[in-house]
């Protein structure tokens, strides 16, 4: 896997490379690029490009002065971008919806346009029931109490669990919790990010400044969602001046997960009618 070094350390990434447009995706925390695994195989002719960003399912830790919080990572998405030089980027969120802090902070001259898929939006850092974890991870041993508790979780309909319709394969959520449980400074890592979203009112005020993005903009909704408030996709749909709404039915959080054909056909309709149709 190929990796970059950028100021907060070391950062692995895929890249299937190609002269096609390119497409930038994020990802939960503390998943990995394995998110979109079964979205990515069906979009032939564009260029994907998936970090695997310091949230607790990387390998390397970053260095102890790092800046983990929510607009700490996504600066550091915006210089991975810059890093690699990748201009009129569609920007693929899921989950974490902190990459919008790009606009926020007056840095996404790279972000030609942008898909939003079930993800965290306005003041839902960190979405529904993973609030209760923000006290747990800052008490001693509570970071890998967490961790265990999203591995029992996704055997149920709450917690992770309630992040796919059709469930999170138990191999992969191993994969995702094994860095931060195995070493204690990638676990550093999972706890400032875990901890490091801004409060409510700076959340709102950040949310304001999105208005000023005058590309387009795909919001991707989940019908049967539990962490992402059903009514927070048609309002951010609206704040953007060039957003639009679809709504996925039979799906939770994870949309590539649960219905990954059907979120690229609706992401390639996009891409077409927005320029930047596949090599």
């Amino acid at each position: 896997m190929p990796q970059i070094e950028l100021s907060a350390g070391t950062v692995d990434y895929r890249d299937t490379g190609g002269d096609g447009p390119v497409l930038v995706f994020g990802h939960g925390l503390p998943m990995n690029g394995k998110q979109w695994r079964k979205v990515v195989p069906l979009l032939p002719g564009y260029r994907c490009v998936l970090p695997t960003l310091p949230m607790g399912g990387h390998r390397r830790p970053m260095r102890p002065d790092a800046d983990l919080s929510q607009t700490g990572m996504a600066l550091l998405l915006g210089e991975f971008i810059d890093r690699l030089g990748l201009d009129d980027v569609t920007l693929v969120l899921n989950d974490w919806g902190g990459g919008q802090f790009l606009i926020s902070e007056g840095r996404a001259e790279r972000i030609g346009r942008l898909v939003l898929v079930a993800c965290e939006a306005f003041d839902n850092f960190p979405p529904g029931a993973a609030k209760a974890m923000v006290p747990l991870v800052k008490i001693p041993g509570g970071a890998r109490l967490a961790l265990r508790l999203m591995v029992l979780s996704n055997r149920t309909k709450g917690g992770y669990g309630a992040m796919s319709r059709r469930g999170i394969p138990k191999e992969l959520m191993d994969e995702w919790v094994a860095p931060a449980t195995r070493d204690k400074d990638v676990r550093r890592d999972f706890v400032k990010f875990a901890t490091g979203a801004p409060d409510r009112k700076t959340l709102l005020a950040y949310s304001e400044r999105l208005r000023d993005f005058d590309r387009p903009v795909l919001v991707v909704w989940a019908a049967d969602d539990k962490l992402m408030p059903r009514e927070h996709g048609p309002r951010l749909a609206e704040l953007y001046p060039r957003g639009r709404l679809v709504e996925m039915a039979d799906s939770s959080t994870l949309v590539p997960e649960d219905r990954p054909e059907r979120l690229v056909e609706v992401m390639t309709e996009f891409l077409a009618e927005t320029g930047v149709a596949p090599a």
